[in-house]
């Protein structure tokens, strides 16, 4: 079992920076993939960035060059860091970590991001 907790969403202008970190707490040495999803209001829920424990990173096209995720697995924890916010950014955003191979996935409770213009 792993139970995830997100913390530093916020309001930041356009052009600003806010970094978003995950702690994952139970069988952290079980998580292959841990990553960022997002969600404005009335639409789906998308990849934002994730890394793999061996250290792949994939990032979505609109964020690629602005945003960084990061992780260290021993404690497991995932963090991303967000430079240059543009308004398009605001949205929920849930951590997400995927263990035993993809037979398990677990959600983080999100948290807001709003980027003003």
């Amino acid at each position: 079992q792993v139970q995830l907790v997100e913390s530093g969403g916020g309001l930041v202008q356009a052009g600003g920076s806010l970094r978003l970190s995950c702690a994952a707490s139970g069988s952290i040495f079980s998580i292959n993939v841990m990553g960022w999803y997002r969600q404005a209001p009335g639409k789906q829920r998308d990849l934002v960035a994730h890394v793999t424990s061996g250290g792949f990173t994939k990032y979505a096209d609109s964020v690629k060059g602005r945003f960084t995720i990061s992780r260290d697995n021993a404690k497991g924890t995932v963090a991303l860091q967000m430079n240059s916010l543009k308004p398009e950014d605001t949205a929920v955003y849930y951590c997400k970590a995927t263990a035993n191979w993809g037979s398990d996935a677990y959600w983080g409770q999100g948290t807001q991001v709003t980027v003003s213009s």
